[in-house]
């Protein structure tokens, strides 16, 4: 492995901006320099002028359908989309085929993923209302977390009893990340506007059947039970003003046990954006109003939401073009994720620094990731460097996801990804790939 010297970076770490340099050795950071220091002889040296160099993205919950929805993504596809985009680690959600809710197949997807993934992962095993037992068996220094749908799932992993949601509460000790949508509303608005429509609703009204109320109504009970039984509980993707009242502000987020994230879509697009996309936008929880939108960032701001994620959920494109009932829901954003938030920063609504550090320091932090997520003496060298000067077009030419396009395509964007360093090497330069490096299993200290 050889030695790297990344000099003249302008770094953005732990809330700080300067101009340095880091020496990379056996796939750790051995130092770091700022912008006068007499720098070390390396094998590999590349000047970074004019470039960010930014601790690699975390991204906590993704969708990469392998095993048995690979016509949609797989773990290799998705990871290379991932690590052109500047993530270095992901957390894989269960609700693939078979669904991930023992440990035996908890550890059929680590060692796919072993053998495909271009970027480190961890994967969190599924809950469903009659598995406690193989959640017991977790340990939670090798897995990032145990995943309850409590509500907007497929099969049997919508867990929907409150004594099976009371035992997995009191019981688990890792984290436990929930998707939170009340099914019993979502159902009565549904019905509402299946009666005036029938099976052709318009898409916009997809933010009025899962509505607001719905997203607070489930948070609220997943919060009072954290509340209840001291759980360490993180709710994804916050989609509604009226969540972010259910969330602290004022502690670190190592004394948090309960926190928030938010993801991406939610903070680019609103409602007025279905016109025009339709349900390439159709996400569950749905794209809400623009004051969602702009509280949602606000939230961000204040801490009251504690990462910025993606919820990459592929879909062909066939499939998503389809009527309101037939279109699935989720999209692909992992290779836009980080430019997309450098676009806010480009238009003043956020700084570099916030996020980073809900990008990449928080999640480290919140899992408590063993030696990731920030640009440290000793970590491992997961980097990234950025050009914020650079436009591009996303084009159907251009995009690596399996299920070949974006939302996001036709979006000029400002800065670009241009060098993604993962445990120490480049895996991803100017457009060309390792394909032959793997990353490697996530650890969390307890």
């Amino acid at each position: 492995m050889k030695s790297i010297l990344i000099s003249n970076a302008q770094i953005i770490n732990e809330g700080k901006s300067f101009l340095g340099s880091v020496f990379i050795r056996e796939g750790r950071i051995e130092k770091v320099f700022d912008q006068f220091a007499e720098l070390p002889e390396a094998e590999n040296h590349i000047d970074a002028q004019g470039l960010l160099l930014i601790p690699g993205v975390i991204d906590d919950q993704v969708h990469f359908r392998e095993p048995g929805l690979m016509h949609k993504a797989d773990i290799y596809s998705e990871s290379i989309a991932a690590v052109a985009g500047g993530i270095t680690s992901y957390m894989e959600m269960p609700n693939t085929i078979p669904q991930t809710t023992t440990q035996e197949l908890l550890e059929e997807k680590f060692l796919i993923a072993s053998q495909k993934s271009l970027a480190n992962y961890s994967f969190y095993i599924g809950a469903t209302n009659d598995n406690l037992d193989e959640l017991l068996k977790t340990d939670f220094s090798k897995v990032c977390g145990v995943k309850i749908f409590m509500g907007s799932s497929t099969g049997n992993m919508l867990v929907d009893r409150i004594e099976s949601l009371e035992k997995i509460f009191s019981q688990i000790h890792g984290i436990i990340a929930v998707h939170c949508e009340d099914e019993e509303t979502i159902k009565q608005n549904t019905a509402m506007f299946r009666g005036i429509y029938g099976e052709n609703i318009p898409i916009e009204f997809h933010a009025e059947i899962r509505s607001e109320t719905a997203c607070f109504l489930s948070s609220k009970k997943a919060v009072e039970l954290a509340k209840k039984h001291n759980t360490r509980l993180h709710v994804l993707h916050i989609s509604t003003e009226k969540e972010l009242e259910l969330f602290d502000f004022e502690k670190p987020i190592e004394d948090k046990n309960i926190t928030a994230e938010v993801c991406v879509h939610h903070l680019w697009f609103d409602e007025n954006d279905y016109a025009q996309k339709g349900t390439l936008i159709k996400w569950n929880p749905s794209i809400k109003k623009k004051s969602d939108k702009d509280a949602l960032l606000n939230g961000v701001l204040s801490n009251k939401i504690d990462v910025i994620a993606t919820d990459h959920a592929p879909h062909t494109l066939e499939e998503k073009n389809n009527s309101y009932f037939l279109a699935p829901s989720g999209g692909p954003m992992v290779q836009h994720s980080l430019i997309t938030m450098l676009e806010l920063v480009r238009q003043n609504k956020i700084t570099m620094e916030k996020v980073v550090e809900k990008m990449c320091h928080a999640p480290a932090r919140l899992f408590r990731i063993e030696k990731r997520g920030f640009i440290r003496q000793g970590y491992w060298a997961d980097l990234v460097l950025v050009d914020p000067d650079k436009k591009w077009e996303v084009t159907k030419e251009n995009i690596l996801y399996k299920c070949a396009w974006s939302p996001l395509q036709n979006q000029i964007f400002s800065s670009k990804v241009i060098t993604t360093f993962i445990n120490g090497q480049i895996v991803f330069d100017h457009g060309n790939f390792d394909l032959s490096f793997r990353g490697k299993r996530l650890h969390f200290n307890l």
